[in-house]
């Protein structure tokens, strides 16, 4: 599995409207985007109690990994449990698809619907949970918009109104209460192996700053 190149930054609206506007140009708009042009995602972490995602994450390991289950506009009927880490700088991440049931079954504490070896990252969630006491933490939920270029495989994001709650038993339900985590608009920068010209000077600002945000350690500061 190849890594990705992942860069993330932060911006204000004016910067926001400006690259919008290049972008819509060059890139094809993120194909599951509603009318406005964006979508929800709803995100639930996983970590142990001595926090080892936070830790990992606020001490700069270079190692690093957090699992979650996540759904798109509110869609039950395609859930997905991802891993994500980082190595050497580069991003990594596998997927594998649950039900709503086997969904439901975990948030309920019941983690022997994850012992599939014929589903290795069901097994390795389920190994981790018995050996790293990984439970269900926080919910976070935004909207992102999104924009695909094919060379280099590159993906830019604006993620905003940026939520949170630790009530994860209600990742299913369709109104979860949820309070703000961060009043902030979030672009990520995601490439294979190199950076086109073309979108790199089309990402060309002078007020961006470049951050190590994560929308999981935001919502645990909460």
């Amino acid at each position: 599995m190849d890594g990705r190149h992942e860069e993330k930054y932060y911006i204000n609206a004016a910067d926001h409207a400006q690259l919008r506007a290049r972008l819509r140009v060059l890139a094809r708009p993120d194909e599951h985007a509603s009318e406005d042009g964006t979508y929800s995602i709803r995100s639930l972490y996983f970590d142990n109690y001595a926090d080892k995602a936070v830790v990992e994450k606020l001490s700069g390991q270079s190692k690093r990994e957090k699992f979650r289950l996540r759904l798109y506009n509110g869609d039950i009927s395609f859930i997905k449990l991802e891993r994500k880490s980082k190595a050497n700088r580069l991003a990594y991440k596998e997927s594998t698809i649950i039900s709503a049931e086997q969904c439901a079954l975990l948030l309920a504490g019941e983690y022997g619907g994850l012992k599939q070896p014929d589903i290795p990252l069901l097994m390795e969630l389920y190994t981790k949970i018995r050996y790293q006491n990984l439970r269900p933490r926080n919910i976070v939920e935004y909207q992102r918009e999104a924009y695909v270029y094919g060379m280099g495989n590159v993906r830019i994001t604006f993620d905003t109104r940026i939520k949170t709650s630790n009530s994860f038993t209600g990742f299913l339900e369709p109104k979860l209460t949820t309070i703000p985590a961060a009043n902030a608009i979030i672009m990520e920068v995601k490439y294979d192996r190199f950076m086109p010209d073309v979108i790199s000077g089309c990402l060309r600002l002078g007020t961006l700053n470049q951050t190590e945000f994560s929308k999981y350690v935001a919502a645990r500061q909460v």
